[in-house]
């Protein structure tokens, strides 16, 4: 919002290191999530976290871990009509090694395509039962003639463990802002290497910032069992968290969704609402529900952490998701690059929003010959001055610059400059966060 906030990086950057982490074949557990925080560790350095299979973690277990190294059905003449290595989505993520030969009548059951779709790859997963499967194309699926086919699948399902990865950006105080992607898709671009990209550069940014009033922590973990296990883990501190959201898609062209916390009424929920009515995008505002991504884990009963959603595309509810059509192709660098924006904005304003008491509160204090007339014609925001006389009127230590949007109906960022050029001319004075927590 201020014009000191961190500065996007060229979208060419986002979608380049989207391009280096598409082949991986990623799932919840295994070497393709470690491939991909060492990835990601070469721009941050991150805490990685194994933790064992068998672990037990909340009402949930750690699962076996999978490494998949190559699978495929051939033919009668040996050619593979469905190969792993042409895309890994060819393969019910988490299947169980076999080896053996089939005929097509035997081997449909295991046979998963979209008939709908008849272009598309579905995504499948078998994460909790010990099966196995392929897909593909109904087009694929419809050309296999009967006969017999040779199958492989070369896996392992064996004790392992469960990876994520981690960063902390300290802050002025301990009280954290989480920004949560999840880490296990293979191959799917949309969903969710934009939204693990976007947060990895945006912590590079923010590293390179003077310090915010909130630590902001990064989790890239495989979704559902991944943050159940981190939240096990941090039981004890998780209550420092006081913002968050979970990212996914936000590279297509949809509107945006924002998806409110279980309360609706946090300074995150408000933040966005103001961030996006100024942004100009089409957007949506919708009520949190216990489904879609991981903030239904920090929003949880014995949790209730004020984590929302930021995305484009809404689960579920476009034709690529969950399909080899969420390709490379599918995603843009402009949709990504606005998506970046209003992200940094929304973490902006959190870090920004403050509490101030009016230094001189008996009448108007004369702004002109403190040349704030001036200043505020440099800006090119015509509601600045309007917004320093709402200012001065609201700070009297109990409004933050939020409450303050909302009942002048100016945009957070004009409000959040007005107060800094009042501080900078020693009109106003920052008070402390009620309750906030001490430094170390």
């Amino acid at each position: 919002m201020a014009e000191s906030g961190p500065q996007p990086p060229p979208k060419s950057e986002m979608i380049a290191l989207i391009r280096e982490l598409y082949p991986i074949c990623r799932s919840i557990t295994g070497n393709g999530v470690r491939e991909t925080l060492a990835i990601l560790g070469r721009e941050m350095p991150l805490q990685i976290s194994e933790v064992p299979s068998g672990t037990q973690v909340l009402d949930w277990v750690v699962p076996k871990e999978w490494n998949i190294r190559d699978a495929w059905i051939k033919n009668a003449a040996g050619e593979r009509v469905v190969d792993f290595r042409a895309s890994n989505l060819h393969v019910v993520n988490y299947s169980t090694p076999i080896h053996g030969r089939f005929g097509l009548e035997g081997l449909r059951p295991r046979l998963h395509s979209l008939p709908q779709q008849p272009d598309a790859i579905p995504y499948r997963t078998a994460y909790y039962e010990e099966t196995w499967g392929f897909c593909l194309s109904q087009r694929q699926l419809d050309a296999l003639p009967h006969g017999e086919y040779e199958v492989c699948i070369d896996s392992t399902l064996a004790p392992g463990s469960l990876t994520y990865g981690e960063l902390l950006i300290p802050g002025e105080s301990p009280e954290e802002i989480l920004i949560s992607a999840h880490v296990c898709h293979p191959s799917l671009a949309n969903d969710n290497l934009s939204g693990v990209v976007s947060a990895l550069l945006l912590a590079r940014e923010l590293a390179r910032q003077p310090r915010g009033r909130h630590s902001v922590r990064f989790l890239f973990a495989p979704g559902t069992i991944g943050a159940i296990t981190w939240l096990s883990r941090n039981r004890a501190t998780a209550g420092q968290i006081k913002h968050g959201l979970t990212l996914t898609c936000l590279g297509d062209g949809h509107p945006f969704t924002f998806k409110r916390t279980f309360l609706g009424k946090h300074d995150v929920d408000r933040v966005a609402a103001q961030v996006l009515g100024a942004s100009g995008y089409a957007h949506q505002l919708i009520d949190f529900f216990p489904y879609g991504y991981d903030e239904r884990q920090f929003n949880s009963p014995g949790f209730r952490l004020p984590i929302a959603s930021l995305m484009r595309g809404r689960h579920g509810q476009f034709p690529e998701y969950h399909t080899s059509l969420d390709n490379l192709n599918f995603i843009d660098e402009e949709r990504l690059g606005e998506s970046y924006q209003v992200l940094r904005e929304i973490v902006d304003g959190l870090q920004k929003n403050a509490r101030y008491v009016n230094l001189e509160p008996y009448g108007e204090p004369q702004l002109g010959k403190r040349g704030l007339y001036r200043a505020v014609g440099g800006t090119g925001l015509p509601g600045l001055q309007f917004a320093m006389l709402w200012v001065l009127n609201m700070s009297d230590g109990q409004h933050s610059l939020l409450d303050i949007a909302e009942r002048s109906g100016l945009s957070f960022r004009e409000i959040q400059l007005a107060a800094s050029l009042l501080h900078e001319h020693r009109l106003l004075r920052e008070e402390p966060e009620p309750h906030a927590l001490a430094n170390p």
